[in-house]
């Protein structure tokens, strides 16, 4: 998706959100998410993105799910830190894919997808710490929900991973306001 660019925070809670919902999620299926995300088809390939592969990227992204989950700023400050000191690697640009060029910190071209995946979202998720002073992420507060969210778009503070969960919500409070007011 040349022109797209990355947007890895996206990336991650799709992922993050597939693999809560599919746990044995099928390295197929963890391929067409990459792939909606920008990563090109020919490099999946080329990269042999084998089902280990897939195995380890689905251990990473229920490992980023659990971060996501983590509400207080200064917890996730600290496992983001954690996971950007195993990182070990030193920022560099790279472009490829016909994409601009954009920060990578992973140990290389030939790093794992696991280890690209904890390094770029541990770095997407240390540029959104900062930029908003807090952690803008969590887990849907509708009941039956759970979905990690991202919210980094205007307004106050998100609790809900969509307008439906927060409506069905509004709805459901006032409805057990009017039964209580009898």
């Amino acid at each position: 998706m040349p022109g797209r660019g990355f947007r890895p925070g996206e990336r991650l809670i799709d992922l993050a959100n597939a693999v809560r919902a599919d746990p044995e999620l099928s390295r197929d299926a963890l391929a067409e998410l990459l792939a909606h995300h920008g990563e090109s088809r020919e490099d999946l390939t080329r990269r042999e993105f084998s089902r280990s592969d897939a195995e380890e990227l689905r251990a990473a992204a229920a490992r980023l799910a659990a971060l996501l989950a983590e509400s207080d700023t200064d917890r996730a400050a600290h496992g983001i830190n954690v996971l950007l000191a195993e990182c070990g690697a030193r920022p560099r640009l790279s472009r490829h894919g016909g994409h601009s060029w954009h920060l990578h910190i992973d140990q290389g071209d030939d790093a794992s997808w696991a280890e690209w995946f904890l390094a770029s979202s541990a770095l997407a998720l240390a540029q959104i710490l900062t930029e908003y002073g807090r952690a803008p992420w969590g887990e849907c507060a509708a009941s039956r929900c759970g979905r990690l969210y991202l919210g980094t778009g205007p307004g106050s503070a998100r609790r809900y991973c969509s307008t439906a969960c927060a409506s069905r919500e509004r709805a459901a409070a006032h409805r057990r306001r009017k039964k209580a007011d009898g």
